[in-house]
């Protein structure tokens, strides 16, 4: 039988072959991986921005709530009357001025502020190192009877540029402190005893305060920047798009004026 030999180049030829195959299917699972990658770690940072969300905006509902909860209240042995209405409403400000006589700031984030009023002892708040009653801050409120007056509003941080919720209490007057971060505004509708509806703190006149029983609470909540145009539904109800890359959520709850609701006539 004859042998037939085979060029040295023909044998080279379909090596090259092999390799530049091999070479293809392996950049194809390269980029697959990485693709899998990218788009697995995008996921979660969407999720952990979502959690955070939701995160910031029970922490919000649940510390404005508890204290709506607790406007009007006085213990059953305490004769003194409150130095003003039970809860105050700002419609896109904040509540500011004396204690007594409380009057609104305009916010350029528009958010809402309200301030919340209430007679505190060992039950209501927790105590001071001193033995004082304390305010939504922690701080004693020093000589005022007891007295907590709590003032919460949503605004834009000088030092973050993240918008936060703060509280301003009766234990130093003047000074607001954050406490939840990423909260961008307050929406809040007051029910009157009797009324049909909800209404705004601007339609409420002054000597009205008294009857507020209950607040449409809702909190919107603003996430980090990471690039994404998302839908979402505003406190009003109005179906929006973010065009700054960041997600929100609105976050709503009901709250009864307990104190004030058993004091009605």
């Amino acid at each position: 039988m004859r042998r037939v030999l085979r060029p040295a180049w023909a044998s080279a030829g379909h090596t090259l072959l092999e390799f530049t195959i091999a070479v293809a299917l392996g950049l194809v699972v390269i980029v697959g991986a990485v693709t899998a990658f990218r788009s697995q770690r995008q996921a979660f940072t969407y999720a952990i921005d979502a959690a955070r969300i939701h995160e910031a905006g029970v922490n919000a509902l649940t510390l404005i709530g508890e204290q709506i909860q607790m406007a009007g209240f006085v213990s059953a042995d305490d004769t003194t009357a409150l130095s003003g209405p039970p809860i105050f409403g700002c419609s896109t400000g904040r509540p500011t001025g004396a204690v007594a006589s409380l009057t609104c700031e305009a916010l350029p984030s528009r958010s809402d502020g309200v301030a919340v009023r209430y007679r505190g002892d060992a039950e209501s708040t927790w105590l001071a190192a001193n033995g004082e009653v304390t305010d939504c801050l922690g701080q004693a409120v020093g000589a005022s009877a007891g007295e907590v007056l709590n003032r919460f509003h949503a605004k834009t941080s000088t030092s973050t540029g993240e918008p936060e919720l703060y509280c301003e209490g009766t234990g130093k007057i003047g000074t607001a402190q954050p406490l939840v971060e990423g909260v961008e505004r307050l929406r809040l509708r007051y029910w009157l005893a009797g009324a049909a509806q909800a209404v705004d703190a601007a339609a409420l006149p002054r000597e009205r305060w008294d009857a507020v029983v209950g607040v449409d609470l809702c909190v919107l909540v603003r996430g980090a920047a990471l690039g994404r145009r998302m839908r979402y539904v505003d406190c009003d109800g109005a179906s929006l798009s973010a065009s700054d890359g960041r997600a929100r959520q609105a976050f709503w709850r009901h709250v009864a004026l307990r104190n004030v609701l058993w004091a009605q006539p």
